[in-house]
């Protein structure tokens, strides 16, 4: 069932829309309880209809909400209005930094870059020290507002996989099917030091592309 200009999910009437992707649709929605525009995230029919998938996005979207940090987004609530499952996020007014190198044409100064590259990294520090490492890190999730902050986007909101695409690590698998992975065990270590690596290394990508 789709959403509709004027639909209420909970608390939450639906005003317009804001994009889509490949795992839901977002609109612009009203909380009627704290009156505050907020952003919810409906996701897919095929999502919605696999019990499973449903119930590890529950579970990983309250870890991602666990993240309270100036430099991520903000989940605040989750539920199901009528089979259709959604997230609530805050509402961000600017634009991606992937749209800023496109549409621009200019590479910012040194300073600003380094600016964004710092708030980022704060920002996947604070994940790691809880044990979540963002595997989606690109310049179309980190948001530049137009109040000046920066955020990473998709802590866990960017995908989720299907049985279809392969076996996954026991040891990953309940933070990994929505692009989160979870450090535990014996081996945290070594794995917090490849996810370090890892975002280190899109860390400086995203900075490259800001001053190419």
């Amino acid at each position: 069932m789709g959403v509709s200009i004027g639909d209420r999910l909970g608390r939450y009437e639906i005003l317009a829309p804001l994009g889509a992707g490949g795992m839901g649709e977002v609109y612009r929605a009203r909380d009627s309880v704290l009156d505050r525009e907020v952003a919810v995230k409906v996701l897919l029919p095929e999502v919605a209809d696999e019990p499973d998938r449903l119930e590890r996005f529950e579970r990983e979207a309250r870890a991602v909400a666990a993240l309270k940090h100036p430099n991520i987004l903000d989940i605040y609530d989750f539920g199901t209005e009528e089979g259709r499952p959604f997230a609530v996020m805050e509402l961000l007014e600017g634009r991606s930094l992937h749209d800023r190198i496109r549409r621009d044409g200019e590479p910012l100064s040194w300073k600003r870059a380094a600016e964004i590259g710092s708030a980022v990294a704060a920002g996947l520090t604070a994940a790691h020290e809880k044990g979540v490492g963002h595997r989606d890190l690109k310049p179309g999730n980190i948001f530049l507002c137009a109040d000046g902050r920066i955020k990473i986007l998709d802590f866990g909101l960017a995908r989720l996989v299907s049985p279809a695409e392969g076996p996954i690590d026991s040891m990953e698998e309940t933070l990994t099917q929505m692009g989160l992975v979870k450090l535990e065990d014996a081996a945290e270590e070594d794995r917090k030091s490849t996810r370090l690596n890892s975002s280190n290394r899109c860390i400086s990508n995203c900075v490259y592309c800001l001053k190419s």
